[in-house]
């Protein structure tokens, strides 16, 4: 089996996939013509989702792709071929991004932040602090991600409440409504938490009406798609306190250019799109089970409806 490594760091995932599968044949390169070169040999591809689009719109065509990135927007470009399989990388990012919102919803309870102003003013900070329990979750997508963040949220005590693309049952979650009902629920929201994908209906949902709608009191944090949220409306959402706060990692542009609002936002943080990053070690474990399955043809783990865009 010959696979194609397209990764910034491809030296890492080159070893670590030949330390746990020697059988295979691997080849990968920092120089786009040489990749370009060597996909024509490869069958199978692993790598991420921005590179490996270069690769198909040169007419290079696996049989099975397994993307680094739990977002697969890229391959999704119109007029790119989409007759190979597809997975995303799933089950290995519910812990870090479960850390990295409880990080931001205990600093915000806790207001970090301000006693930190204290006490770069010298002043004896005593204010009582609250607790996370019996506050109002809302995560909206309940998916793989989704439910490991609300799975490490359960011991604090929180409601947990969700949003996904239809209305279910679903634990440890409370209810489950369709994204239709999305303005209903984040009135009564303490947290607001977005992991939502990038699809045609995910796009630009968080508008001056549904900010409108928060709870002043509200945190809002942004850990799924950019695209989600329109930008303008949030910083002026911000300034009129309709929210108390929000929490971005993610931005439509990246980078986020110089003379963007969002640097000056009142009672915004930004963290630069490091809540849940790739672990090369668990992304070729999943690799190589996915490999054992599209070998005796079975279920992929992660494999991507086109149609619905995850």
């Amino acid at each position: 089996m010959h696979v194609l490594i397209a990764e910034h760091d491809h030296a890492t995932y080159a070893s670590l996939l030949g330390q746990a599968a020697p059988h295979l044949h691997i080849h990968t390169s920092d120089d786009s013509a040489e990749l370009s070169r060597q996909a024509n040999d490869c069958s199978v591809w692993l790598g991420q989702p921005d590179l490996l689009a270069t690769l198909l719109r040169q007419n290079h065509r696996p049989q099975w792709l397994q993307s680094t990135w739990a977002g697969i927007t890229p391959l999704l470009a119109a007029g790119l071929s989409q007759d190979y399989r597809l997975t995303r990388a799933v089950g290995i990012f519910g812990q870090p991004m479960a850390e990295y919102v409880l990080t931001y919803m205990l600093s915000h309870e806790r207001e970090v932040l301000s006693r930190l102003v204290s006490q770069v003013e010298r002043k004896w900070d005593t204010r009582p602090s609250p607790s996370l329990e019996g506050r109002r979750v809302l995560i909206v997508g309940v998916g793989d991600i989704g439910l490991s963040v609300a799975q490490f949220l359960r011991p604090f005590g929180v409601y947990l409440f969700g949003v996904a693309s239809q209305a279910r049952e679903q634990a440890p979650f409370l209810s489950v409504e369709a994204l239709g009902d999305l303005p209903d629920l984040v009135g009564g929201a303490d947290y607001v938490v977005n992991l939502l994908p990038d699809t045609p209906h995910t796009r630009d949902i968080y508008d001056a009406k549904l900010f409108a709608r928060f709870k002043s009191t509200a945190l809002f944090i942004n850990a799924g798609r950019g695209v989600a949220v329109v930008d303008g409306d949030l910083v002026e959402a911000l300034k009129e306190g309709h929210l108390a706060g929000a929490i971005i990692d993610v931005c439509r542009q990246e980078p986020l250019p110089q003379r963007h609002p969002f640097w000056t936002a009142w009672g915004l943080l930004l963290t630069g799109h490091s809540a849940a990053p790739t672990s090369p070690t668990a992304m070729v474990l999943l690799f190589i089970e996915n490999l054992r399955r599209f070998e005796a043809g079975e279920a992929l783990q992660g494999e991507v409806d086109f149609q619905r865009g995850y």
